[in-house]
């Protein structure tokens, strides 16, 4: 197995931005009406839940549809907070914030967690927010033993977790950051945290408890699903490293071409790293490169073949280049570095 020496950020970019046009580093403020069909499907599904249509399916339906909506904003979000769709600071804060606010995430939280530090940090084994735990951190963590014998490889667990992740992962961020921030940055954390909690669990009254499960809560786990089901696929199966390469350590995957059109090209993540203030609209083109240039170090992989490889594989990194499992402690190799679900190896 050949170990590729990483490459840094910068000697990509000097290769591929000579061969893009001008056009695709520019913003894509027409990016923004997205929020119209999205915010009339949340509002219309809503309201055919408040009004009892199509009875129980009907109410399944619409809460499938409204938390797709949720997923799509918050791709929006993220494309809008790197200033690919408009350059105006307080613009990108009010429209990510409202993108974002299914899920109470803040744009100066989104901010200080995804592009100053995990952009900068992408799979550095303790500067990265995003990456997964060591073998050294489980033994030193009860919380982490009790997380990972619970949520077993291969075990029924993981894909309801999948419902659950982005908010308790989102959570776990806004407490850490408040333990390092200033004040005034910590206030705003809170007002931007709180005001979309307000806003969204304000409908409980109007629509009663049973109505606001379908209406909000439901989707607020379907939105989990499929925002996790690609978040997760990102670098988890890629391997540490302490030199950061945004190519060897990303994912790419791979979706019909209907659901990357309504999912914003998020599938495009390796593209992004590169070029984090494109918008995501040009990321083929980038994904055209790097199949001709680097296709020794540019990985992907079908979405569904990602989510069985998670399942498949332990979410502990023993080294920066193998994963075990802490109960069989059965060891598994990376992208690149020999990963192959079905042939664990004992530790040594």
């Amino acid at each position: 197995m050949q170990t590729l020496t990483p490459v840094s950020h910068k000697e990509y970019v000097a290769v591929l931005r000579p061969l893009l046009p001008d056009f695709v580093f520019k913003p894509v403020p027409h990016r923004l009406l997205w929020m119209i069909p999205h915010g009339l499907i949340i509002a219309g599904g809503i309201l055919a839940i408040a009004n009892g249509l199509g009875g129980i399916v009907g109410k399944l339906v619409a809460a499938i549809l409204i938390g797709n909506s949720f997923t799509a904003l918050g791709f929006l979000g993220h494309e809008i907070m790197h200033g690919a769709v408009v350059r105006k600071k307080w613009l990108q804060h009010l429209t990510a914030g409202i993108c974002f606010s299914p899920f109470w995430v803040g744009p100066l939280m989104w901010r200080l967690w995804h592009n100053v530090q995990h952009h900068v940090h992408t799979q550095h084994p303790t500067k990265d927010p995003d990456t997964s735990a060591t073998y050294d951190e489980y033994h030193r963590r009860p919380a982490l033993q009790w997380l990972y014998r619970l949520v077993r490889r291969n075990g029924a667990l993981f894909f309801p977790m999948l419902c659950f992740w982005f908010t308790m992962h989102s959570s776990q961020m806004f407490w850490r950051l408040q333990k390092v921030a200033d004040p005034k940055t910590r206030r705003i954390l809170w007002v931007e945290r709180l005001i979309p909690m307000a806003a969204w669990f304000s409908l409980l009254l109007p629509l009663g408890w049973s109505n606001f499960f379908w209406a909000y809560v439901l989707p607020l786990f379907v939105g989990n699903f499929i925002a996790m089901s690609y978040i997760a696929t990102n670098h988890l199966l890629n391997p540490q490293m302490d030199e950061v390469d945004p190519v060897l350590g990303s994912l790419s995957v791979n979706v019909p071409r209907w659901m990357d059109i309504l999912h914003l090209h998020f599938s495009h993540h390796t593209e992004h790293h590169l070029f984090p203030a494109m918008s995501h609209k040009y990321a083929p083109m980038v994904k055209t490169l790097l199949r001709e240039l680097y296709p020794e170090r540019y990985n992907e992989l079908p979405l569904w073949k990602a989510l069985w490889l998670l399942w498949k594989t332990p979410r502990l990194y023993l080294d920066h280049d193998h994963l075990i499992d802490p109960v069989t402690e059965e060891i598994f190799g990376t992208l690149r570095r020999g990963l192959d679900p079905d042939r664990p190896e004992p530790v040594a």
